[in-house]
């Protein structure tokens, strides 16, 4: 691909241009790095007051499969990306008949379904080293006797839906064959997988990015602490993980993205589990095509963000290798930090918690804060990890979020 340099004009006298596919906290993050660089951006989402459609040079506000928006966006942009996993892939391979995306439609497609996704992991398995937990899959009424009958092993599990399931939703723990067919109704008899549940001791991810040449760099792993299927607390910082396992993580992801002929910013999450071992074993968990939340602390504690380096590979820029240069603690801000204890509308305590030191607060410009949903985070950054540790603490603290008891 020949690169899109920021700044510059074309024949027709266009600025270079770069677009992206849905108008949340992600795409605005994009956006801001972007413009930093020198780009003009473009936004296609059909929310008028989204994120990133309130910062972007233009916003074309349609539906993700309207031709017309889809046309507009094409002509706009130089090069396109997506900012979340489920937005059509047909949309995106309609954009790739004329300008380059990133990631391809192929890949989001494998990210929007569980069964696909755990195929290319077993695929994969003998390259990147690690595999995902035991599972089977769920379509039809035989498949479910099938499992009751033959794969008793599978239970104590978690019934996900193949499709649409993100932040603990579309999830269903069962502990005997009974309770599985019953979850399967409730979730409406489609396409599931029932994963077995594993004796976790901790969670990770890693980001990676990758470039149309094939070139890749990494952020270290960040260990990830969740509550009620939703991330709370990301620890980043050296000592997080056993040395041994957070380099057996970051080699399994990157030989993920190759393996996938990846383009763009790509986060792989594992579980760490109990098997004998000094550290526990790895197993993967799932991907993410694009940023991910657990990755918002490269803003405030490397030099390259994750959203510096989607503009680098979906523009066919070089990818610098980035450098974590202070130890971060990263708390997800949901919207019942806008209520008190009995549901009533409250301000956060903003004022006592920017006094704290190495606070860097990040609001998503959501003109709603409802009880679940992602509103902003919190990052903290500081010159050791004690610093950070008890910096964080009393920020959880002021703000009443949870996940506490693993800072």
């Amino acid at each position: 691909m020949t690169p899109i340099f920021p700044g510059s004009v074309d024949a027709a006298g266009q600025r270079a241009t770069l677009g992206v596919m849905g108008g949340g906290q992600l795409g605005r993050m994009f956006v801001h790095a972007a413009q930093r660089l020198g780009y003009f951006t473009a936004v296609l989402e059909p929310d008028a007051q989204s994120p990133a459609g309130l910062v972007s040079h233009h916003h074309i506000q349609t539906s993700y499969d309207d031709p017309a928006g889809l046309a507009q966006l094409a002509h706009l942009c130089q090069a396109i990306t997506t900012e979340f996993e489920n937005v059509p892939a047909q949309a995106l391979q309609t954009l790739a008949e004329t300008r380059p995306v990133a990631p391809s439609a192929a890949v989001v497609g494998i990210a929007q379904n569980r069964i696909e996704e755990k195929a290319h992991f077993a695929a994969c398995a003998e390259l990147s080293g690690v595999t995902c937990a035991p599972y089977a899959v769920i379509e039809t009424p035989d498949q479910l006797q099938a499992v009751q009958n033959d794969r008793p092993d599978l239970l104590p599990g978690i019934l996900k839906t193949a499709r649409l399931g993100y932040d603990g939703k579309g999830q269903i723990r069962v502990k005997t064959v009974a309770e599985l067919a019953t979850a399967w109704t409730e979730l409406g008899g489609v396409a599931c997988v029932l994963e077995k549940m594993l004796p976790l001791t901790a969670e990770c991810s890693v980001l990676v990015a990758r470039g149309w040449d094939g070139q890749v760099v990494s952020f270290a792993p960040q260990r990830n602490v969740h509550v009620d299927g939703i991330l709370a607390v990301t620890h980043a910082y050296e000592g997080n993980m056993p040395p041994a396992l957070a380099d057996k993580a970051r080699d399994a992801a990157v030989a993920i993205a190759h393996h996938l002929g990846y383009v763009g910013v790509l986060c792989v999450e594992f579980f760490v589990v109990e098997d004998g071992s000094e550290h526990g074993g790895l197993v993967v968990n799932e991907m993410a095509p694009r940023p991910h939340n657990s990755g918002h602390y490269t803003l405030d504690a490397c030099d390259a963000s994750q959203f510096d380096l989607q503009v680098h590979a979906m523009a066919g820029l070089p990818l610098p290798q980035p450098r974590q240069h202070s130890p971060a603690i990263m708390l997800n801000l949901l919207g019942d930090v806008w209520f008190d204890a009995a549901g009533q509308p409250q301000e956060p305590a903003w004022g006592s918690v920017l006094s704290l030191p190495g606070t860097h607060l990040h609001l998503y410009g959501k003109t709603e804060a409802r009880a679940g949903r992602k509103m902003g985070h919190l990052t903290i950054t500081g010159p050791d990890v004690a610093s950070v540790k008890d910096v964080a603490h009393r920020a959880a603290g002021l703000l009443n979020l949870p996940g506490l008891d693993a800072i």
